[in-house]
């Protein structure tokens, strides 16, 4: 293994492409300096990185434009994600009481409520993605539960740590981020078959071919870690204050820079910095439509949600839309590229159609 030093600079030093930002900014030695103690394997002094206190979405104004397209009634959610192969809208209560809503895009949007179904939670999840067909994945403390969508019941994969993040490949193995950095591999049956660690937390996983990429928030960093090995590989710090990060169909990472008010696009293997756009209005919450080969961002500071075209190199905007009050989670029905945004603050499901989209209402 070379020096950890000399793996981390050579991350920094890799080609990378800034893109429509003036005056270009230094980075201060102290980011670089985290980056290279993060080191490149397993690190056995992985509780004295240097780190921030993790980047949250800003506060959202009260006095905005109405929101666009439909809104519906519902409790304060805090994440979402719709069901790949039902097209259920899953959304995370805000509050502390555990609830997961599963909700029918189908049925009637101007009654309250209509189409809700709500599942108690064992333990608070930290977040949603998708398992196999008609399934999803919570990540929870000594847990990931498994959601079947259609029959609205959990089961749970008992799990050691405070699970963050997950992920599933397609040979039914789970990738797990945990809240003290490592990432962990279930076999089909919850074995965990390997562990990597070296990281201060590991807050959200996204998957491209040959790698998994984790974003610390503590750290407001990417790693990269070639699956099947035991090391942390490459890493590169994501701006001032990352805080959510996907993968599309192309294998490009995403992260939103909440501090730094930017949109970082990554590709891994080897891990570079291939687009940094500036989005101001403290970005936030991300989804993808791949009908439209679109990124969609919230920014909480104006409560809209932005539209980028990442094809040319440099992010395009195509669209801007208000949304309800503090969008903290936003998400694309693939089947018909419906937007539907949650509120954090007020509650409200708003729903956008493709077709508005397209034609620019």
């Amino acid at each position: 293994m070379r020096p950890r030093g000399w793996v981390r600079l050579a991350a920094f030093a890799g080609p990378s492409v800034v893109t429509q930002r003036s005056p270009l900014r230094r980075v201060p030695i102290a980011v670089a300096a985290l980056a290279l103690l993060a080191g490149c394997g397993n690190s056995p002094d992985s509780d004295n990185l240097p780190t921030r206190d993790p980047a949250t979405a800003a506060i959202s104004p009260t006095d905005t434009a109405p929101p666009a397209g439909t809104v519906t009634g519902l409790a304060p959610v805090r994440a979402m994600l719709a069901e790949q192969s039902t097209g259920q809208i899953a959304a995370l209560d805000a509050s502390e009481t555990n609830t997961l809503y599963l909700i029918d895009p189908a049925t009637r949007t101007d009654v309250p409520n209509s189409g809700v179904r709500t599942l108690p939670l064992p333990a608070h999840g930290a977040g949603l993605a998708q398992g196999k067909p008609g399934e999803l994945l919570i990540p929870a403390p000594d847990r990931i539960l498994r959601v079947d969508v259609a029959a609205a019941t959990l089961s749970e994969v008992p799990f050691d740590g405070d699970a963050r993040s997950v992920q599933r490949r397609d040979d039914d193995t789970l990738l797990v981020g945990t809240a003290d950095g490592k990432v962990r591999t279930l076999s089909a049956e919850g074995k965990i078959t390997r562990t990597v660690t070296g990281l201060a937390s590991a807050d959200a996983l996204a998957l491209t071919p040959d790698h998994v990429s984790v974003l610390d928030r503590r750290q407001t960093s990417v790693t990269e870690i070639e699956l099947g090995k035991n090391d942390l590989g490459l890493a590169l710090r994501a701006g001032d204050g990352a805080t959510n990060m996907i993968a599309d169909h192309f294998g490009r990472i995403i992260v939103t820079d909440s501090t730094g008010d930017e949109l970082l696009v990554f590709s891994a293997g080897p891990l570079v910095l291939r687009q940094r756009f500036p989005v101001n209005s403290s970005p936030y919450a991300l989804a993808y439509d791949q009908r439209s080969d679109t990124v969609w961002v919230t920014c909480t500071q104006s409560n809209e949600v932005v539209g980028f075209d990442l094809s040319t190199g440099i992010p395009t905007e195509v669209g801007r839309y208000p949304t309800v009050r503090q969008p903290n989670s936003v998400t694309i029905d693939q089947r018909t590229g419906d937007m539907f945004v949650g509120s954090a603050a007020d509650g409200g499901l708003q729903r956008i159609h493709a077709d508005d989209r397209k034609r620019g209402h």
